[in-house]
């Protein structure tokens, strides 16, 4: 009886604030949450990122530093000079379309007395993790403060000259530190520089925090960049790297970055979800 009358409420509460009821993913059920890296929409407004990452039915999003607020608050950028006010109103309009912001990122300190102020924002935002690429001399100052206000903190492997390019130089920065302090593992760059996607996420097992997770083109002669692309149809063998995370016993948060088709990425993203709500349902 008494869950009967909570899932009464549940509905009545999700229909007042136009939440949608979602049944659980095996995924979901296993510890593993799909959400967005709001650096997909930053042609848009985070208030407009907010609405399309409720169009896809993700409950979780990654906001990188320097999103515009959009909305009432127009050029206002997301970082932590924002007022008291602001970031409890950010909260509730997240939370009036079902998502919650999970952590920012990739946050890179101008200077060390930063550290703390990023800190107490993201304490006050009740994110999870900073996603962040910390200077060498920084270390001692972020491990104290990552357990002071128990907050994780996930090192993203940008190409070279990042400090953290490749598996090897973030474990030499970190294995003797807290296990609050572990990887952002942006499958693509790892491609990118020529390593193997997987055989990173090996080094990594037991540090791997969160993920921008993505699938890439294959390497063409004169192109800059190899771009992202709808999962399972690039080179990064999704299912495979899905298969390790699972064997590695991990938990946590798969940040979309989708960098292509800027203007109308969404369609292509839907594509990605579902291609990683098969697999999980397999693997599950």
């Amino acid at each position: 009886m008494k869950k009967r009358i909570f899932n009464i409420l549940l509905l009545l509460v999700c229909g007042l604030f136009s939440i949608p009821v979602q049944a659980q993913t095996r995924a979901e059920k296993n510890g593993w949450r799909l959400g967005m890296q709001s650096y997909s929409f930053h042609l848009f407004s985070l208030t407009e990122a907010l609405d399309k990452t409720q169009e896809l039915g993700l409950k979780y999003i990654e906001v990188y530093p320097g999103h515009k607020l959009g909305g009432k608050w127009g050029d206002w950028v997301f970082n932590f000079n924002l007022d008291t006010q602001t970031q409890k109103e950010l909260k509730e309009l997240a939370a009036s379309k079902g998502i919650t912001i999970v952590g920012t990122g990739v946050y890179v300190a101008e200077k060390s007395s930063d550290w703390e102020k990023m800190f107490r924002f993201a304490k006050a935002m009740e994110m999870e993790f900073i996603t962040c690429e910390p200077a060498p001399g920084d270390w001692d100052l972020v491990e104290k403060l990552s357990k002071q206000y128990g907050i994780n903190i996930s090192v993203h492997n940008h190409p070279q000259p990042s400090d953290y390019w490749k598996p090897e130089n973030l474990l030499q920065a970190i294995s003797h530190r807290s296990h609050l302090i572990g990887s952002c593992a942006d499958v693509g760059h790892w491609r990118r520089e020529g390593l193997d996607q997987i055989e990173c996420l090996k080094k990594l097992s037991g540090r791997i925090i969160s993920l921008h997770f993505k699938d890439i083109a294959i390497k063409k002669v004169g192109e800059k960049e190899q771009h992202d692309v709808i999962w399972g149809t690039g080179i990064l063998d999704v299912k495979g790297m899905l298969k390790e995370l699972k064997e590695q016993g991990f938990k946590g948060v798969f940040s979309i970055e989708f960098e292509y088709n800027w203007e109308n990425s969404v369609s292509d993203i839907k594509e990605c979800i579902t291609y990683f709500n098969q697999v999980t349902n397999e693997l599950f």
